[in-house]
């Protein structure tokens, strides 16, 4: 186990009826700004038990953060709370909405264009800003990062701000959810979960059996959401596993790869795909160009998660990667880049960006450019 400092000071509040906390939990004396993506919340229920909840607060409200936020609308949220003097957020949505409430966050601070932060990378100064979370995937609600894109370049990049200082997980929110959102934010959370997991073996057998435990969860829970997905304790199931695969508690200590994320980010910003569906494509991918630099991890991973145990150790390593894209499959996703008419040309484009930027993604560094150019070819 690598040495590791941990903290979290997130709140979490979960539980039927618990957005009435936010009376309780958020200052009197503050001038909060709610921000919003579309309008699914007016039709579900949330925006009128989060106006209820604070009658009493004077709030101002911004709608429109859409998926993959965008600087452009960041942009127009940050000079209205300068110009509102706000001192409080108030993310009510799923992790796009949060992720683009944390940039808003820090560019409420910040005298110049907030997409400089963006480059950076972080930010040190930041407006308190809590959640109310409709949409389980990100983990966005219990972690201090963030992925804003821009659109006039086809950027996604990744950013820290602070973490929210409370987090309210209603499970009944996500009741009205289409099946494609669930479907992607539960590819989203399994690959959170892979990305800390698919590494290196022997480093901690606390982190690993967390680990599992989760993926164990996700790969139980998929096929009974798909049948009901308003079952109260599948779906508070999987609100936790969301919340849990990207707070850190799987992370201490323990090896990190994230190229899946980084190869993913290239495929929303440049053909708009959902990011839980990228990932889906990607991962086999990954698995299956990695498979010497995983092999110990993927063979404990195929026969934990997907009791595979039979055959040479390549035989089981194939095998463990059909299984996971046939659970992603299961979910009701596509798995390769054709069925998404995504060709070459973009291909192309990532490997350029990729070098360009000089980038060494992974546990190994071994990600490159025409490392990333070889998994998007398996996956064609």
């Amino acid at each position: 186990m690598h040495n590791f400092i941990f903290h979290n000071p997130t709140r979490l509040i979960m539980g039927k009826g618990m957005i009435s906390e936010l009376e309780k939990e958020i200052p009197a004396d503050k001038k909060i700004m709610i921000t919003f993506g579309g309008g699914s919340v007016k039709k579900n229920g949330v925006y009128e038990q989060v106006k209820k909840a604070l009658a009493n607060h004077d709030t101002i409200e911004f709608w429109g953060i859409e998926p993959n936020p965008a600087i452009e609308t960041l942009r127009k949220a940050i000079e209205l709370g300068k110009k509102e003097k706000v001192d409080f957020l108030l993310a009510v949505g799923g992790g796009s909405v949060i992720d683009g409430t944390k940039l808003i966050s820090a560019g409420l601070l910040y005298e110049g264009d907030a997409w400089d932060l963006v480059v950076k990378g972080s930010s040190g100064k930041t407006v308190p800003m809590a959640t109310v979370l409709t949409l389980p995937a990100t983990g966005s609600e219990m972690n201090n990062g963030a992925v804003i894109s821009r659109r006039e370049t086809k950027e996604k990049l990744s950013f820290f701000a602070d973490f929210p200082l409370f987090s309210i997980l209603d499970p009944e929110v996500t009741f009205s959810l289409p099946p494609h959102q669930i479907a992607c934010g539960l590819a989203d959370t399994f690959v959170h979960v892979l990305e800390q997991y698919l590494t290196k073996t022997g480093e901690s057998r606390v982190m690993d059996r967390w680990a599992e435990g989760l993926l164990h969860t996700i790969v139980e829970i998929a096929p009974l959401i798909k049948e009901n997905h308003t079952d109260y304790q599948l779906m508070a199931d999987f609100m936790m596993s969301a919340t849990m695969a990207l707070n850190g508690f799987i992370a201490m200590g323990v090896t990190e790869d994230w190229s899946t994320h980084m190869i993913g980010h290239e495929l929303t910003a440049l053909c708009g795909l959902t990011h839980g569906h990228t990932l889906a494509i990607v991962m086999p991918g990954t698995m299956y160009v990695l498979r010497q630099q995983k092999k110990a991890k993927l063979l404990q991973f195929g026969e934990r998660i997907f009791g595979v145990v039979s055959g040479t150790d390549e035989m089981r390593i194939d095998e463990t990667i059909r299984k996971t894209e046939a659970f992603f499959r299961s979910l009701g996703l596509t798995t390769r880049l054709s069925e998404e008419n995504i060709g070459i040309e973009v291909i192309d484009e990532i490997e350029r960006r990729f070098n360009e930027r000089n980038v060494h993604y992974g546990e190994d560094g071994l990600v490159t450019g025409s490392v990333a150019r070889e998994i998007l070819l398996h996956v064609m």
